[in-house]
C-alpha cells in the first residue's frame, strides 16, 4: 500500500492541490474511542476515499485533434492539468460570487458567462463563451432526442437563433 501511494503522488503537481482536500487512501483506518460511560474499547471507522477529478483525458483528446503525432510527458500533463484546474477554480469562484450577489441559490448560465468574461482576457473569453454555448446546445439536443423531442428549442439567453451552431 505504501509503494502504491508513492506511485500515485507523481501524477499530481504540487501547486494543483492548493485549496483542495488532501488525498485519503481508501484503506486508511481511523481509530477513535467509543463514546459512552466506561467504554474503553476502540471503534474502527473506515475513511472514505476523496474523489479526484482529472482533466488529463480531455487535454489528451484535444492534443490528438490538434497534433495527432505529438506525445505528452507526465510532467507536462501535470502542468497542463494544474493550469486547467486553476482556471476552473477561478471561474467557479467568480460565478459563485456573482450568484451570491444576486441573492440566488442556483448558479445560472448568466453567472458562469459573466465569470468567464471576468476571469479570461478578451478574445479567449469570447471563444470560451461560444464553445460553452455550443456544448449546452448539443447537450439540450441530445437530451430532447432521448426524451422523445418536444423541447423548448434549446436556445441560450443573449444568443439569437441565427447564432446557433450548425
Amino acid at each position: 500500500p505504501q509503494a502504491h501511494a508513492q506511485d500515485r503522488s507523481r501524477f499530481t503537481h504540487p501547486g494543483a492541490c492548493r485549496g483542495m482536500a488532501a488525498h485519503v487512501d481508501s484503506k486508511a483506518v481511523e481509530t477513535r474511542a467509543a463514546g459512552g460511560p466506561g467504554a474503553d474499547t476502540d471503534v474502527k471507522k473506515k475513511v472514505k476515499k476523496a474523489k479526484h477529478y482529472s482533466f488529463a483525458g480531455p487535454i489528451f483528446k484535444v492534443l490528438k485533434q490538434v497534433h495527432p503525432r505529438v506525445r505528452i510527458s507526465r510532467q507536462a500533463m501535470s502542468i497542463m492539468e494544474s493550469c486547467a484546474t486553476d482556471v476552473f477554480e477561478r471561474i467557479a469562484k467568480e460565478a459563485s460570487h456573482l450568484s451570491r450577489l444576486g441573492r440566488k441559490d442556483t448558479l445560472l448560465l448568466r453567472d458562469v458567462q459573466s465569470a468567464v468574461r471576468l476571469a479570461l482576457p478578451g478574445e479567449l473569453a469570447k471563444h470560451a463563451i461560444n464553445e460553452g454555448a455550443k456544448a449546452v446546445l448539443e447537450f439540450k439536443k441530445s437530451r430532447s432526442a432521448r426524451s422523445g423531442g418536444g423541447g423548448d428549442g434549446g436556445g441560450l439567453p443573449g444568443m439569437a437563433a441565427s447564432d446557433e451552431p450548425a
